[in-house]
């Protein structure tokens, strides 16, 4: 295989980081790396009354610039954006919080399509909190899982 066939397009690359360096903001879904990543953002339920199975879903596409040399999604990105699922969800509950500790577990490579990242409370607390992201792939097999304890506000 050719060295140029491994590669990615520089012009798309460029681009996405021009596109993220013009359109960031630093505040919660508009800074540099959400935008970069090309999140999109979800809350659910957005009816208030059921704040138990309150969610936030963070969707983005696998492209090249996001593969390992392996050919599929980088564990780091996946880590990346469940860390970002699960805080975004902690900032909407409670304010922003902070990542004590996060461990994954990789199930199956995600190779192309969309990816859905899932952050949820399992147990909230007032100065901590236990919190999950699982991420599906575009055939909506779990292929990573998060678990992580958070410092809250």
């Amino acid at each position: 295989m050719a060295d140029d066939a491994r590669r990615i397009d520089a012009d798309a690359a460029r681009a996405r980081f021009e596109d993220a360096l013009d359109s960031h903001a630093q505040d919660f879904e508009t800074f540099f790396l959400a935008r970069f990543l090309d999140l999109g953002f979800e809350y659910l339920p957005e009816d208030a009354a059921d704040a138990d199975k309150d969610c936030c879903r963070v969707t983005f596409e696998v492209t090249d610039m996001l593969r390992n040399p392996q050919g599929s999604l980088h564990g780091g990105v996946m880590a990346t954006a469940m860390d970002i699922s699960m805080g975004h969800l902690a900032k909407k509950v409670a304010g922003p919080g902070a990542t004590i500790e996060m461990k994954i577990q990789f199930t199956r490579p995600v190779m192309d399509g969309q990816v859905t990242c899932e952050g949820r409370f399992i147990k909230k607390g007032r100065s901590i909190s236990f919190m999950e992201s699982r991420l599906t792939g575009a055939d909506g097999k779990l292929a990573a899982l998060a678990t992580a304890t958070w410092k809250m506000p």
